[in-house]
């Protein structure tokens, strides 16, 4: 061997230990996914190409190449070139109320009372020994008559079962007659924060608003403990099936939780649930007790109250009246007083007081008692649930109170076709205003409503970003000042709605030390024509590293 010859092999000698160092020092990984457009939203709204996982969490963003380099992946995904989010979280949904839902007549789109009647007669031949006919989504706004219906037809049809039918928007119900005599419910019956529908002569119509439907609904039979699970798991693929990993669940009592919380440990349900608390003596007792509950998959941090009810149904509280009944300006469920009262005690507590509010009456009184209570803390992340209708004096406030908007952007293309008859044009220019709340807190958390509206989360982001319903209606959008950016519609969906929960921490963007939940769509949703955003499809969702759904 010439000197020359040993001289080279002796210099090699130390970069061969160099890179055998570097291939033993690779980090292990469980996942790397690669070959991807990954919108991470994270600070800077960064992009990039592949991700590590490890342990259920992202721990690392960058190149194939870079991450190849640092981590020793077991497995490996090649995207295909397809675009990948964070996990979707719906910020404001009835997850638990959808599923039990999926045992009712289906009476959303129903063009008609006789279409109605219709699908509630095809319930019954289903489930000819139900000892309730249950329906839910009907809404005369899209009927040509736009009148609300009233008991007859089912006292002829069904006069020995009792018949509750929940409109579109949970804030009213039609019963027949075997449901009123359940309820104890008749002419004289005394309610407050609601209304007994009556007709020309006394009589009631079976038509119920607000805490009036809450008679009837607490008669009807809980599923057992075995159909209601099974009733969940099935919500919950129709959920993932859209790319949703976490939900916001507005109002739960604890056994409901305790239920939910046990799926989870038994490792059946696996999307992340934040459970908002009714304000009930008995939640209040035992969660000022024990305090907030934050474990990987469920948060327990607040409490959901409403202020008033919905402005399809006229129960919304509103400053002035309605454009189109004069006389009416809808009402409060609850007294100042005991909403004062309880954001009193609240306040005192570690958890947020989330409220529920769709007129501009009832979003003054609740803001400003927020104010009272919170006494310039900031942070407490108090929220506005809808935030539907926001007189411009008002708007401010949810900046200088810091007080979060919990919006739906569905429910703008939905109510846009009547919503001006309801408020007038001068009031509709600040209704469904989520820019210009966005401006006021410098964020908007963005759920469905569910089952008010469809689960999918992309048609909510595609009326953010176009203000256009699935016929791409209006051209130009309904009120197109108050669009989302895409950037931002894609933040309220992910990272902002965590905010809202105190979550942002542990989830909503694909960065290192957060859960590595995300979703795999065939479309690129920040550059993709407004047209095609609602048909975006799933590919795969995928909850802390594990593959939950995949699609075709």
């Amino acid at each position: 061997m010439t000197s020359l010859l040993r001289s080279a092999l002796l210099l090699s000698l130390p970069l061969l230990g160099f890179f055998g160092c570097q291939s033993s020092s690779r980090q292990p990984a469980d996942l790397l996914v690669y070959n991807a457009t990954v919108y991470t939203v994270d600070s800077t709204f960064s992009t990039a190409q592949a991700f590590a996982v490890q342990d259920g969490k992202f721990v690392g963003v960058g190149t194939a190449e870079e991450l190849r380099g640092k981590f020793q992946a077991k497995a490996e995904l090649d995207a295909q070139g397809q675009f990948v989010y964070p996990g979707f979280y719906d910020a404001h949904c009835h997850f638990y109320r959808y599923a039990l839902g999926l045992r009712d007549a289906d009476l959303v789109g129903t063009d008609s009372w006789a279409a109605v009647v219709q699908r509630l007669q095809q319930q019954r031949q289903q489930y000819p020994q139900a000892a309730w006919l249950t329906g839910r989504g009907w809404d005369q706004n899209d009927w040509a008559s736009k009148q609300f219906p009233t008991k007859d037809t089912l006292d002829r049809l069904f006069p020995n079962t009792p018949v509750f039918l929940v409109r579109v928007d949970g804030h009213a119900a039609l019963v027949n007659q075997k449901a009123l005599d359940l309820a104890g419910i008749t002419a004289r019956t005394p309610i407050s924060g609601g209304t007994i529908t009556k007709d020309a002569q006394g009589r009631p119509t079976g038509l119920l608003v607000d805490n009036a439907v809450d008679l009837v609904s607490g008669k009807i039979p809980e599923p057992t403990t075995a159909e209601a699970g099974a009733l969940l798991l099935e919500a919950q693929q129709r959920c993932l099936a859209v790319g949703l990993t976490s939900m916001a669940d507005a109002g739960l009592d604890k056994a409901n939780i305790d239920q939910l919380a046990a799926l989870q440990q038994q490792g059946k349900l696996k999307v992340r649930l934040y459970a908002m608390l009714n304000p009930t003596k008995a939640n209040k007792d035992f969660f000022f007790q024990s305090g907030p509950v934050f474990t990987d998959r469920l948060t327990v941090n607040s409490f959901k109250v409403y202020a008033d009810g919905a402005l399809g149904s006229r129960g919304a509280c509103l400053v002035e009246p309605y454009a189109d009944k004069p006389r009416e300006t809808g009402f409060l469920l609850s007294t100042e007083k005991e909403y004062r009262a309880l954001a009193r005690e609240i306040a005192a507590s570690k958890f947020q007081m989330n409220t529920h509010a769709i007129g501009d009456s009832a979003n003054r009184i609740i803001l400003n008692i927020y104010g009272e209570a919170l006494k310039g803390q900031k942070d407490r992340r108090w929220r506005i649930e809808h935030a539907q209708v926001v007189t411009p004096a008002d708007m401010a406030k949810f900046g200088q109170f810091g007080i979060v908007p919990s919006v739906q952007p569905t429910h703008a293309t939905s109510d846009m076709y009547w919503a001006g008859e309801r408020l007038g044009a001068a009031r509709l220019k600040t209704a469904y205003a989520y820019e210009q709340l966005r401006q006021q807190y410098g964020q908007v958390a963005i759920g469905s409503d569910f089952p008010v509206e469809d689960i999918n989360p992309l048609f909510g982001f595609h009326s953010a970003v176009a203000r256009q319903d699935a016929k791409n209606y209006p051209s130009g959008g309904f009120q197109p000042e108050n669009a989302l950016s895409r950037p931002d519609a894609l933040r309220g969906m992910t990272v902002w709605a965590a905010h809202a929960g105190f979550e942002d921490k542990q989830k909503g963007s694909i960065r290192p030390g957060l859960a590595a939940d995300f979703v795999v769509l065939d479309t690129d949703l920040l550059k993709a024509a407004a047209p095609r955003l609602r048909g975006a499809k799933v590919r795969q969702t995928w909850i802390a590293g594990e593959k939950v759904f995949s699609g075709k």
